[in-house]
């Protein structure tokens, strides 16, 4: 069994890894801390932990680096820097639900985040968590950097097409609806029932930071800087990301170029490639990714529709996922469930 704790267990991304986890059968929870609910039981906040017995903590790094193989941190980005060394200096590997160690660039970091990165030196060992394209490094890696949620809809859909060069790598437009459990569980006036309701809205238009993140991956892909046009949008439903992207397609790329891009895929567990176009009821609850697409021939563009959940693909069962690979568990334990469509 591998021991395992979960700082940030109470916020949406740390409690569905709660759920994700307690479910796993090749884990043991060791601790689960929280600011906000120390001494409380997880099933006083949410009440679908009732039957677990899970004791709310506050942070005790020197018992739970004791006590854990693997810690993951569902934390604000730049508040696991403080904690994330000591555990590395124990052995102990670490999955972090943040954006401060998905980075290659510091640089590139502070200026879209607005913030100073307080371990810059640990960038260079911390791993990109994206299974389907950095696999092997993750197996070995002692730290891992979880990708962002509309970053991994976008970028599994655009990474195999710009590698094999199918699409151009200039003027794609990334369109992305989320759901309110996006924004996080804190109290907000702009994310509550009556302000979100009957209502779409864009927002962090040509300024989201997680344009930067998507950009770096696509760049690399391409073997050239990637710049594109990001905008996400809020929705009325509790979880989910759909994005509708545009791309110019290249080279008279035919349908066939790009199933056969995709082809990469083809022994992926949670990538799902078909000609239908997918809906966020496809994959809701589950850990896959869903990705259709059609040629537009008149416009000479590639339009592609990638849905996850934002808080299982997108948070905490890549984060599972993650770990499965760096202990040598079967990739899919604890992830096999079926969407909810309902």
């Amino acid at each position: 069994m591998v021991n395992v704790s979960v700082i940030g267990a109470t916020g949406y991304a740390g409690a569905e890894l709660m759920r994700i986890l307690s479910g796993h059968g090749g884990v043991n929870i060791t601790h689960a801390v929280s600011k906000s609910f120390a001494g409380k039981r997880l099933g006083d906040v949410y009440p679908n932990f009732k039957s677990r017995d899970i004791l709310l903590e506050n942070m005790d790094a020197e018992k739970i680096g004791a006590d854990s193989d693997v810690v993951f941190f569902s934390l604000p980005h730049g508040a696991s820097c403080e904690h994330i060394p000591h555990f590395l200096k124990r052995g102990v590997r670490v999955i972090d639900l943040s954006g401060d160690f998905r980075y290659r660039d510091a640089a590139v970091y502070e200026r879209w985040y607005n913030i100073p990165h307080n371990a810059k030196e640990l960038l260079g060992e911390s791993v990109y968590g994206l299974p389907e394209v950095y696999r092997e490094k993750i197996r070995n890696a002692g730290l891992v950097g979880n990708p962002g949620c509309y970053p991994t809809c976008a970028i599994l859909a655009l990474y195999p097409l710009l590698k094999a060069g199918v699409i151009g790598a200039d003027g794609i437009i990334i369109d992305s609806k989320s759901g309110v459990s996006g924004a996080g569980r804190g109290e907000k006036l702009e994310n509550s029932y009556c302000e979100v309701d009957e209502s779409v809205k864009a927002y962090g238009v040509a300024s989201h930071r997680h344009t930067s993140e998507i950009e770096q991956e696509l760049s690399l892909a391409s073997g050239r800087d990637v710049i594109v046009s990001f905008t996400p949008h809020l929705v009325p439903l509790k979880r989910g990301i759909l994005s509708t992207i545009y791309a110019p397609l290249k080279n008279g790329a035919s349908e066939k170029d790009i199933f056969d891009a995709y082809g990469i895929y083809k022994d992926e567990p949670f990538v799902i490639v078909s000609g239908a176009l997918p809906e966020i009821k496809h994959v809701a609850g589950s850990n896959r990714c869903a990705i259709g697409f059609v040629c537009d021939a008149r416009t000479g563009r590639l339009v592609i529709v990638s849905c996850i959940d934002n808080l299982v693909k997108g948070a905490a069962g890549q984060a599972v996922q993650n770990m499965n690979i760096m202990c040598s568990l079967r990739e899919t334990e604890g992830l096999e469930g079926l969407g909810w469509y309902l």
